[in-house]
């Protein structure tokens, strides 16, 4: 979830589930070491809890960024052996590293070792030519004997050659019966799934075999959908009662970051899919990408009218026909 899920996203994503457990995007331990520490670590109270997911290979570079990490207040700290991009390629990390697991094992390892919470791994079904009924369970076996004990596994192979990582998300097959027979091969681990998800139904079947379920795309692209009746698979009660109130709970953190100097388009480019289905989407999306990237508090102000004008527009049409 690379340029996908900062600190506005999580912020925006918190206040429709106090329970989801969220995720950074993926940091490579080289950026921790040698960047701007505050800016790719720093997150607020408000988005916990969250995970940081680092990338990297380098046992004695993820043992430094781990420790660099371990006092900003992760609930988690993930290695990221699932990302198929060029980038990460070149880099020896993600997804090829279902390659070397006795790596991996290494690298979780030496992270553990100075980690105040849990270390956890996602990871691939294979990659390339590898068979994965094969590759999979002899690399949880390892994960475990390395002494990890969650692991979240994307229910796919990832092609390192020949597929784009958007590609790599959709055209390899969903092997979810190989995924849900590595949860009764390996009891003890936590186990989630992740690929192809896309409605609180299907988390709902998922959970009733794995651990755990994640949810990446559709729940950016649709968040009212999926995180705002997320709470209910714990049975609670969802902390906000529809969209429309989403978004007015919304306005005091654009209000704050504008005052602090920010961009309206930082925070809204999150939301543009908050009314996915509902009626006024269109008006909404139309009015942020209008006018999010100069926008003021009016600007925002304009684009919730528009939602309200359009769903009383929807509402009194309904009326009409069925009078």
């Amino acid at each position: 979830m690379m340029d996908w899920t900062d600190r506005h996203c999580r912020r925006f994503h918190r206040l429709l589930s106090r329970r989801a457990l969220l995720y950074t995007e993926m940091v490579t331990a080289p950026a921790v070491i040698h960047g701007n520490r505050a800016q790719l670590l720093d997150h607020g109270a408000g988005e916990d809890p969250v995970a940081l997911q680092l990338g990297g290979s380098d046992p004695a570079e993820l043992r430094e960024a781990t420790n660099i990490a371990a006092d900003r207040g992760y609930a988690e700290i993930n290695l990221n052996v699932g990302c198929p991009s060029d980038r990460v390629q070149s880099g020896r990390f993600g997804a090829v590293l279902m390659q070397t697991p006795d790596l991996v094992a290494d690298c979780v390892g030496a992270m553990a070792a100075v980690s105040p919470v849990e270390v956890t791994v996602k990871c691939r079904i294979g990659v390339d030519d590898q068979v994965p009924s094969d590759v999979l369970p002899a690399f949880l076996q390892r994960m475990q004997d390395a002494g990890v004990g969650r692991v979240i596994i994307h229910a796919r192979k990832a092609w390192l050659q020949g597929l784009s990582p958007r590609e790599n998300r959709e055209v390899p097959p969903l092997d979810y019966d190989l995924v849900h027979a590595m949860k009764s091969a390996f009891p003890q681990l936590h186990l989630s799934i992740n690929g192809g998800v896309a409605t609180l139904d299907q988390a709902r079947a998922q959970l009733s075999v794995m651990d755990g379920v994640m949810v990446g795309r559709a729940a950016y692209h649709r968040p009212w959908d999926i995180l705002g009746g997320a709470d209910a698979l714990w049975g609670d009660v969802p902390p906000l009662p529809s969209p429309f109130a989403a978004a007015q709970a919304m306005r005091d953190i654009v209000a704050r970051h504008l005052h602090q100097g920010g961009r309206m388009h930082q925070i809204t480019r999150h939301m543009l899919g908050l009314f996915h289905g509902q009626p006024g989407a269109r008006a909404w999306k139309r009015a942020l990408s209008e006018r999010g990237a100069r926008g003021t508090l009016a600007d925002y102000d304009a684009a919730l009218d528009a939602v309200t004008h359009r769903t009383e527009d929807r509402v009194a049409m309904a009326e009409v026909v069925n009078a």
